[in-house]
């Protein structure tokens, strides 16, 4: 008499980088979602809506797979050379923005002074932490050190081209949603892609977290007060 088959359960490796980039697809679907269907206001977006869509994935992630190079770029030794570093850098985003600002504006720039004294700039800035925060541990931190570690035929350029896509896709519908014609998306796309290359390739030099919070959130003030 022939044995009969026993059930076979497919079992998922939750440690392979299969199922890494099924996490990350799932989480790109979930934030559309969020982003077409919500409108909340700025902050609550990018503190509790993050924290759960960037955030939370990577406590889940790491419940599973023991990856110290994520905690390691935030190890509170790299903090002072982090924020040396973040302050040059954003120092040239500053620079940068203020003379194309003057190009475009015809020199009709506010003074440091003025925005300074402003109380809704440091509000925008304690947002663009938050933004910076998140955003750097859920796309450095995270999905490059995991790809460096699960993808090790991948080269160096390739890691860093894969992060700035995944960063632009995750940005593609809010640019969509609220941008008002389609050259100010392209102007945006590009931007975006710009910044999350360079961003990357910050992290691939220097694996610090604290270097790329503080450049990102430098150029988010230097978009709002030029771009806003």
């Amino acid at each position: 008499m022939p044995l009969k088959k026993k059930n076979q359960t497919k079992v998922y490796d939750l440690k392979s980088i299969e199922f890494f980039l099924v996490q990350i697809g799932f989480l790109l679907l979930m934030w559309t979602i969020y982003r077409s269907i919500f409108s909340f206001d700025v902050w609550f977006d990018e503190t509790f809506g993050k924290a759960v869509f960037y955030g939370l994935p990577i406590w889940v992630y790491l419940s599973v797979n023991k990856l110290k190079a994520i905690s390691d770029s935030l190890a509170i030794e790299k903090l002072k050379k982090g924020l040396m570093f973040g302050l040059a850098i954003g120092g040239i985003f500053g620079f940068t923005g203020t003379i194309a600002a003057m190009i475009i504006k015809k020199g009709d720039v506010a003074p440091a002074s003025t925005v300074f004294l402003n109380t809704q700039f440091w509000w925008q800035f304690f947002l663009a932490m938050m933004t910076a925060f998140w955003e750097t541990i859920f796309f450095y931190s995270f999905i490059m050190n995991v790809l460096i570690k699960k993808c090790k035929k991948l080269s160096v350029l390739s890691v860093t081209m894969f992060a700035a896509v995944i960063f632009l896709i995750f940005h593609l519908p809010n640019i969509i949603l609220r941008s008002p014609n389609l050259s100010s998306v392209t102007f945006q796309i590009y931007l975006m892609f710009l910044f999350g290359f360079g961003q990357a390739l910050l992290f691939q030099a220097t694996r610090n977290a604290y270097s790329l919070i503080i450049s990102h959130a430098i150029w988010g003030m230097v978009m709002f007060i030029h771009l806003s």
